[in-house]
């Protein structure tokens, strides 16, 4: 547990001191959230989180309530330094938002999605409220009542289709996660058996927070504080959906006989074995498991290498690699040919 913690802690106090400090912190946290965690990767390359009867399991859920709570810190101090009337220069707003950007990509969409697999009701509105920051709370609800359902399959619009492009893929998974989300939870409203106030919508949650956000950015910093929210959450939501696109590209589950699509099972998510990146994200490379067992918290998540499929680099590096869809084909689709001719 020691990992995640300092993986993840490490991030929010450095950036802190950046949007707080300017000047050379805001050189340290952009080094943090690309250089450091690449070196470490390779330094730790083999290495697995470690879990059993070692406390880990207790410390999970704080360290997840923590970043939540930060979470909402950080992007209050992000957009007062970037957009705000903070005296810093030009190369030290870049730094922060780059920093920032990853941060909340990475480490706060990750923190956010274990949040709403969380049965108590305050993690998952903690989660929630993290998205609805970002502007992206319709994922909430398109996650967990969309994707987990039809994963690797043509009816969830965060699955990739196949040799799909990530520029063709992003619209079609944000409207089509939105569109989907919202009929999902329509449908669950219209089943219920208690009646049901239209204020107590999720979707309803998600829009009037994501207004409300922007206009608290307008009504402190003006319209760069707008411009300025509106890019960093832009780019937080491209690396989640970048994550959704990597980890599913080329996968498809087979239907039987009776048309049903098989169980989802290791076969159908890419996973990353790199320590320090993993820890960063809490587990979330090691997808497969966390397909099979939605329920299961982040440090108990497995990585097996003989039967779920692993990307030649970690998941930041692959993401990266997907904006150039030329050299992700090439490196990725052989993987896919190779993966169906040994599963069939």
């Amino acid at each position: 547990m020691i990992w995640f913690t300092i993986a993840t802690v490490a991030p929010v106090l450095i950036l802190g001191a950046a949007a707080l400090f300017g000047g050379i912190w805001c050189l340290i946290a952009l080094l943090y959230m690309t250089c450091f965690i690449y070196l470490m990767d390779r330094i730790t390359q083999g290495a697995a989180a470690r879990r059993g009867a070692d406390g880990e399991f207790p410390v999970g859920e704080p360290l997840a309530l923590f970043l939540g709570v930060a979470h909402l810190v950080l992007i209050v101090l992000a957009v007062a330094a970037i957009g705000g009337p903070s005296g810093f220069s030009m190369i030290e707003r870049l730094a922060c938002f780059i920093a920032f950007g990853l941060f909340f990509g990475q480490v706060s969409n990750a923190n956010a999605h274990e949040l709403i697999h969380k049965q108590s009701r305050w993690p998952r509105r903690l989660g929630k409220a993290v998205y609805i920051s970002l502007l992206f709370g319709h994922h909430a609800s398109a996650h967990t009542r969309v994707h987990h359902v039809w994963a690797a399959s043509a009816m969830d619009p965060n699955s990739p289709a196949p040799r799909q492009s990530f520029y063709r893929f992003w619209p079609r998974a944000w409207v089509g996660s939105f569109l989907k989300g919202l009929r999902a939870e329509n449908e669950l409203r219209a089943r219920s058996s208690k009646p049901l106030t239209p204020w107590s919508h999720p979707y309803l949650h998600y829009v009037s927070g994501g207004v409300l956000v922007i206009l608290l950015a307008l009504a402190f910093w003006g319209l760069s504080g707008v411009i300025t929210l509106l890019l960093l959450t832009g780019y937080a939501q491209m690396q989640l959906l970048l994550s959704d696109y990597v980890q599913h590209y080329g996968l498809r589950r087979a239907r039987g006989a009776d048309g049903r699509l098989e169980p989802v099972g290791p076969q159908h998510s890419w996973n990353a074995r790199q320590f320090y990146s993993s820890a960063l994200m809490l587990n979330a490379p090691r997808h497969s498991d966390h397909h099979m067992h939605p329920l299961r918290t982040y440090p108990a998540l497995e990585l097996d290498p003989a039967s779920m499929p692993i990307l030649p680099r970690s998941l930041p590096v692959m993401a990266t690699l997907a904006l150039w869809p030329a050299m992700w084909r090439k490196v990725m689709d052989p993987k896919v040919a190779a993966l169906h001719a040994k599963t069939g």
